[in-house]
């Protein structure tokens, strides 16, 4: 059963009535207003892709339960206004042959090296294969947390929290944009395009799928791209961000006419089954993050220790 976790409703923080399982937290869904007869009659309809069989099943295993922990039966009747709990399951998700590199831990930080294809967080048909869920486990620090994201294609620099009670504190320099982030990625050499240059354009996300496209109207990211060197008939860049959008970066690239090497989504979303092609890499690197730290006031500075293949 592969229940997806409910992240768009602005609620005030509750405690999950389950602990973290193997480095999974627990996944929610909210019951609305509504007439359905029982909760299992809910959740058919709630979860249409996974068998009513599937669910009824995971019910009379009691693996489904209330804020209080009280697992939810077959018979549950139906009552609106609050949140069930589980432990979300992916069947055959794809394994992920490459290791975190770990660059640095405190009581409070811990900072990867994260390599290529590894998500960031369990999501979609990535759960146990995930960052987040092979550090909770392999460190034994449930509450670990993520400070920030990388695209599973991407590798790099990545920050996770320790204490919970700091998460807040590093978060916030990411989102005033008090972080330095800099990029590397390989992409085609354009004799006529001046560097280095900043692309401001307004990024907003395609109907159809779940990529990003340039539009009109106020820009709302920022990116300075620079060449650092040719690399025969492609060139090694540096991307500096300035802001923190979707696909921000491969985007920018993209609609330059330099898209970066082996990108699966743009300028053309590829076929799925070349996802989990692990010969070609995305060669894009999140290099380095900076700042300065909110409880020390001292500049951290963690960089990558990898190195894209098309630039070597």
């Amino acid at each position: 059963m592969s229940l997806n976790r409910a992240g768009s409703r602005s609620v005030v923080s509750v405690v999950a009535p389950l602990p973290v399982r193997d480095g999974i937290a627990p996944s929610r869904v909210h019951l609305p207003q509504g007439d359905w007869a029982t909760i299992f009659d809910f959740l058919v309809q709630r979860f249409r892709f996974t068998a009513a069989s599937v669910i009824h099943e995971r019910l009379v295993r009691g693996e489904i339960v209330d804020a209080e922990g009280v697992p939810i039966t077959p018979q549950t009747p139906y009552a609106p206004h609050q949140w069930l709990w589980y432990y979300r399951e992916v069947p055959d998700e794809p394994q992920v042959p490459f290791e975190i590199d770990i660059l640095y831990r405190d009581a409070q930080l811990l900072v990867i090296d994260k390599p290529h294809f590894l998500a960031s967080i369990p999501g979609g048909r990535y759960l146990k294969e995930t960052a987040l869920t092979r550090l909770r486990q392999q460190l034994g620090l449930p509450d670990l947390s993520p400070v920030h994201r990388l695209d599973r294609e991407t590798a790099g620099v990545m920050m996770f929290t320790i204490d919970p009670s700091c998460r807040g504190a590093y978060q916030s320099l990411f989102q005033s944009r008090d972080v330095t982030k800099v990029y590397e990625a390989v992409a085609p050499l354009d004799p006529l395009l001046t560097l280095p240059l900043r692309r401001e354009t307004r990024l907003d996300a395609k109907s159809t799928h779940f990529t990003m496209q340039e539009v009109e109207g106020l820009p709302n990211s920022s990116t300075l791209i620079e060449l650092i060197r040719p690399v025969d008939t492609y060139g090694l860049y540096r991307l500096t961000p300035h802001t923190g959008r979707k696909h921000q970066l491969r985007v920018h690239m993209s609609s330059l006419g330099i898209p970066i090497c082996n990108d699966l989504f743009y300028p053309e979303l590829q076929p799925s089954s070349m996802f989990d092609d692990f010969s070609r890499p995305l060669q894009l690197l999140a290099r380095e993050v900076s700042f300065c730290d909110p409880y020390t006031g001292k500049t951290r500075t963690f960089s990558s220790n990898r190195v894209l293949a098309m630039a070597s």
